[in-house]
Order: C-alpha cells, then structure tokens, then sequence
C-alpha cells in the first residue's frame, strides 16, 4: 500500500533530488548560492538544468515554463518544449543553464502601474534558486522573479527576497553583538492558514455575481446562518471529507506540508493549515495551495471561493499569517527562552517587532487591503481595520516592568534588569488566544490575522520584513558602541516600550470602546481600501523601502498606481455585474411572478366578486413597491458608473469606494426584501440556503 512518505515531494526536484542527481561539486555550489547568496555560475547552472531536464521528462514532462507571480496576485506561466530542430526531421530534448536561468515572456499586459507602454512588451524571469522547481499538470515548473525590459521590479517575489535579505542582514549583526557568531543568516518564517467556501459547481453556474466577482452581490439570509455553532470543527461532510484528502495527497506530491483541515464557523466555510517553512518558499506554497483547491474542487463538483466575503451575514474567510524570525542554526528568536542571553535577545527583537508595528501602522493596514476585504475587516470574524498588537498580560506585565524600574507583580517581584535577573520561564500558553487582534503574539510567532483569503502573503511578509528590518538596523547602531551591552539593550527596551504602547492593546478589538481608546491614542484607522492605498507613497514609506533596496520610488508609485486601478476596476466590475442581473433576470422575475398574482386576483373575481383578496392584494402591493424602488436604484447605479468615468487614479477608487458602493449596497437592499417575498420557482437564482447547507 501507498503510504504519504512515498509520494510526499515526488513532484519537486527538491535537495533529497539534487543531490542524486548532481556531481558532488556542483551540488555544494549551488547549496553556496541558496545558503550564502553567492552568485551563480554559468556552468553550475548548466549542469543543473540538464539534470533537471532528465528528472522531468522522466516524469513524463515534455514542456518547462517559468512560474512566477506577477501584480495581478496569481501566477502567470508560459510553456516551452523542450525539443530543438535536429537532422533529418528530428527533434533533441534540450534544456541549457541559460533557458533556467533567463527568460522572456511578453510583459505588455500585466499590470505595471504605468512603468511600461503596452506596447513595450519585453519582460524577463529569473532562476530563483531558493524555491524548488516543480511538476504541476505534467509541466516542469521553475520559480521566478519577474522584471521589465529596464530592470523594474514587476512582480511579487523580488521584493519579498530582498526584504528577507534585509532582515536577515540586520539580524545578524545584533547577533554577532551577542556573541552570537555561528549565525550565518536568519530567515523569516510564514505559515499562511487558508480559509475558503465549497459550493456547488451547478450552483455556481447558475449565479453571475459569482463567475465574474467571486461573491454574491445579492441575495437574502437564509432563516438559519452559523449562529448554532454547529458547523464549527463539526464532522465532515462525506463529500467534504473526500475533496480534503485528495487535496492533502496532491498537496504533498509537490512538497506542501499541509497539515490541518476543519469545518470552519460558516456553513460551508472551511480551513487548510500548512507547516511554517521560510517565507519565499511559504509564498509559492501558498500560490499553489489556492490553485489546486480550486482544480481538485473541480473534480469532485465543487467551486472553491477565496473571495473574503462571498456571502453577506456569516463569516468571511481570512489567510492568518503565522510569522516568525529564526536563525540558521534553528533557534526561533521570538521564543523566550529560560536565561539571560536567550532573554535579552528575545526582548530585543520583540521591541524590534513593537517600534515597527507602530511606526509603520500604516504599511502593515495597507498590505491587507482590498475590495474584497474591505466587506470583512471589522465585521465579528475579522480584526477592525485599526492596527494594533497583542502580547498578553504576562509579556506585557514584563516590559511594563522594564520600562518602569519597577518590580513586577507575577512570581518573581523582582525589578527586570537584563543580564542581572533572569527573566521568568514564559511558557508558549501563558495566556489565551485573543482572536480579535490583527497582529497578535501567540507564544513564539505572530499572528497577523488581517489578511484577506485571497491574497498573496509575498506583499504583507516584505512589509514585515521590511519595517522590522528598519528597527533593528537603529538598534544595532546604538547597540554597537555600547560599553555595557546589557544596561544598553534594557535602555532600548524601555524607550521603546514608553515610546510605542499605545499599539499594544490586549483586550476585545470588535468593542465601541476600542475604537474610541485608539483614537485617543493616535493610532490610524484606515476605513477602506483607497485610505490605506494613500498611505503607499508617505515620504516615510518611499525613504524606508528605498533604504534597503525593496523597491525604488519609482516602483512605489506603479504599485500605487496598481493597487487603486484594481480596486476600481473590481467595483466597476461588480456594479456592471449586479445591473446586468437585476434588469434581465430579477426584474423579469418580479414582474413574472406578480403578473401571475393578478391574474389569480382577476380569475377569482369573476368567480367571487364580493371578495376582496386581502392576501394577493397586499402581496401584490408590496411587490410592486418594492420593484419600483429596486428600478430606481438601479438606474442610480448606472448613473454612478457612468459618471465614475470621469476619474482616475487614486480619485476613483475613492469615487467608487464613496458612490459606487453605496448604490449597489441600496439596489442589493430592495432585491434581498424582494427575493423573501417572490416565490421560489420564480426566483432566477440558487439562494443562500440552497448553497449553504445543501451539500450532502
């Protein structure tokens, strides 16, 4: 019989592979360029490519393509055989270490924030070696950055690498302060839980909110939703349970340690977990983990949704972005520890970690927003969109402690003086989770719940990395001349705990009271989308990314450019969406079914003429109220996208955020009132109880 460690990475040419299959010599190389960053010689390459040609086709692959992930938020292919002329009418399979490293596809129509005309079309991939090379539908798939013909960035991944290189160079040189000297490099870990819906695929097909939006941009609650709790990590649906396990095992053929799958709160809501890894690699994990539940959904006569709120009135569904900073030699540097060394470092990066949530608030909101998203921040399953940071009473109580020179009240009633007092054991647990919290500590990780299901986490992690790469940098600076490293790294400690608190916040984020405490405290809130987006292009921003090399200026104001086209794009797409619904489909169906209802009223009076059919009349009445009111917001609508053509840039994403939504929100208002009064042979589309809780 089959067992996983069979198949588990058949389909990646990972390092078990390379080490087959690669001369020795050239093995160790090319560990120097992933390990090291050395750079990567021609005939390495070369060697490389050709062994990887040979374990392809093996495999019965005759095609290769350069993987890599574009603005557009998904990944983007371009298949090439692998067969060149030869003699005769024959072909050689050929694969050279300039083919892995380099190529070229056609970069005119990707989104590029006005850095390229469309009809500059020259784009290049790069060979990362960092990522494994995988099969996936019987093509070898090589991971790639992604560039312009004049060297802009045009993809997520470079700056995500650069970012990592940034903090693991920072990190290092507080390290080696330390004493700390086998540290070669430190590397950010992510670990992205995946939240998604299973519907129907004939369902879906019946529904034109969901094959052009991904959401439904109306319909009525169902008279039971997720308020019994019973869906929650309830038993799983054989159908369910049967797309989970063969989502796992293709999963596992190409190396992704997917670990946990459950019901999740919603009806017909559902999570995947996978093992943390190193961020770049957690990236393309994550990339593949979204495309293949949706092809082995496919199979089993499901549609999987990664929109964040395909149904209004239960939850939406998030990606938590589990993050944490380790060393080569494996020590996490956000786990406490239990003595001083461990501890000093620990608080350091953890203050590190504080300074750079709140001075860049305004970054880390930004790298969660979307339209999509913007319907579930705030709402009971999601943080508000008001950064702040959890730590728990115990962490919290410590750097109070060290910031205040007084003793603590836990255990040791000591004053916290690094390197003089060791700091208490800290247990992973020591208090519980606050699931309200959009960045909150869990115990040698954080947990930044804001993201949205859809996304990808190469934009969020280079943030992270990014900020906190900052910190530490300033801290190294004020560290490396200190005669005394410990009274120095309790000085910092202390000031930035003083100086930064307010982001701290332990308590319930979804009350009133939060909103109005964080305004007293100055933190941002960033309602929607196109505020955040603005925050983008703040000198603070542009200096920080410019400093370490993340992006130029230049590449700050295409992804701006970028981020507002797509927003409005989005709504414009989802307004045309629920026009084109409402007038050829609910409409005829209101007017088809209250046709029939007077006609009834009509046929009873010649046989009843005394009658007055309260019923029927009151039904009737109702229905045409609310189908004159439901045409008039429907050409207000129309009105609103008409004129948003007026705008564009970062005006109308505030336009569509302002006017556009509003009017779909009022047309969806009069169709769901419509829909509970309609019967239900006449309704034109499957409603939420049909999908929801239909699947045996």
């Amino acid at each position: 019989m089959e067992t996983v460690s069979d198949y588990f990475g058949s389909m990646v040419f990972n390092d078990e592979v390379m080490k087959e299959r690669l001369p020795k010599d050239v093995y160790k190389t090319l560990r120097r360029t992933v390990d090291e960053g050395k750079d990567l010689d021609i005939n390495v390459a070369n060697s490389v490519a050709n062994a990887m040609k040979n374990w392809a086709l093996e495999k019965g692959c005759t095609h290769y393509t350069h993987w890599f992930q574009p603005m557009t938020g998904i990944t983007a292919e371009k298949h090439e055989a692998f067969i060149s002329p030869a003699p005769g009418g024959k072909v050689l399979l050929e694969f050279s270490g300039k083919e892995l490293i380099k190529g070229e596809p056609d970069a005119s129509s990707f989104p590029s924030g006005g850095l390229r005309a469309t009809f500059e079309a020259r784009g290049y991939t790069a060979w990362d070696p960092t990522s494994y090379a995988f099969i996936k539908d019987g093509t070898l798939c090589i991971p790639t950055a992604f560039c312009s013909y004049s060297g802009e960035v045009l993809d997520k991944k470079t700056p995500l690498l650069r970012s990592m290189e940034a903090i693991s160079d920072e990190a290092v040189k507080i390290l080696h302060l330390f004493g700390i000297t086998d540290v070669k490099r430190v590397n950010t870990t992510v670990g992205p839980e995946q939240e998604y819906f299973l519907i129907d695929k004939k369902d879906f097909a019946k529904r034109k909110d969901l094959i052009y939006t991904g959401r439904t941009l109306l319909g009525a609650r169902a008279p039971k939703g997720q308020e019994m709790e019973d869906h929650y990590f309830g038993a799983l649906k054989t159908r369910v349970s049967e797309y989970m396990q063969d989502l796992d095992k293709e999963l596992w053929k190409l190396g992704v340690y997917a670990k946990t799958s459950h019901n999740e709160v919603a009806p017909s809501q559902h999570e995947l977990a996978p093992v943390f890894t190193t961020a770049n690699i957690a990236v393309d994990n994550n990339q593949l983990t979204m495309e293949i539940m949706k092809k082995v959904a496919e199979r089993h006569g499901f549609v999987c949704l990664l929109h964040e709120k395909p149904f209004a009135g239960v939850n939406g569904s998030g990606k938590h972005n589990n993050w944490a900073i380790s060393t080569d030699t494996g020590k996490n540097l956000l786990d406490p520890g239990d003595n001083p060394k461990d501890n000093a470092v620990f608080l350091l990066f953890i203050s590190a970690v504080i300074k750079a949530v709140d001075e860049y608030q305004d970054l880390i909101r930004m790298s969660a927003a979307s339209a999509g998203n913007d319907h579930r921040l705030g709402a009971n399953e999601a943080p508000p969109a008001i950064v702040s940071m959890f730590l728990g009473d115990e962490l919290t109580e410590i750097l109070e402690s060290i910031a205040s020179g007084k003793a603590t009240s836990g255990k040791s009633k000591e004053q916290m003086k690094l390197g003089v007092h060791v700091l208490p054991v800290f247990p992973k647990d020591t208090t519980d989770r606050n699931r309200t919290s959009p960045f909150a500590f869990t115990g040698n990780k954080f947990e930044f719940r804001m993201l949205g299901s859809s996304f990808s986490v190469a934009g969020p992690n280079t943030v992270l990395n990014t900020a906190v790469a900052k910190e530490l940098k300033e801290f190294y600076s004020e560290l490396s001349g200190a005669k005394d490293l410990d009274a120095a790294v309790t000085e910092i400690v202390r000031k930035t705990y003083n100086e930064h608190k307010r982001i701290i916040f332990n308590g319930n984020n979804y009350s009133d009271e939060w909103v109005a405490e964080a305004e007293k405290r100055g933190l941002m809130n960033l309602r929607c989308s196109p505020d955040a987006y603005d925050t983008l292009i703040s000198p603070k921003n542009i200096s920080v990314f410019e400093e370490f090399g993340i992006y130029s200026s230049v590449e700050l104001h295409s992804r701006y450019e970028i981020l507002n086209e797509e927003y409005s794009k989005t709504i414009h797409i989802e307004a045309l969406t629920l026009i084109d619904m409402i007038n050829r489909q609910v409409l005829p169906a209101v007017f088809g079914y209250a046709n029939e209802i007077a006609a009834g009223i009509a046929t009873k009076k010649q046989v009843l003429p005394e009658m007055s059919f309260d019923a029927e009349t009151d039904r009737l009445a109702k229905i045409e109220s609310f189908a004159s009111e439901l045409h008039r917001a429907t050409e207000e609508l129309d009105k609103a996208v008409v004129l948003s053509g007026e705008r564009e840039g970062s005006a109308l994403a505030h336009y569509s955020h302002n006017e556009i939504i509003p009017a779909m929100e009022e047309v969806r208002k009069y169709a769901d009132e419509l829909e509970l009064i309609v019967g239900q042979k006449n309704w034109p589309y499957p409603t939420y109880g049909e999908m929801l809780f239909y699947i045996d």
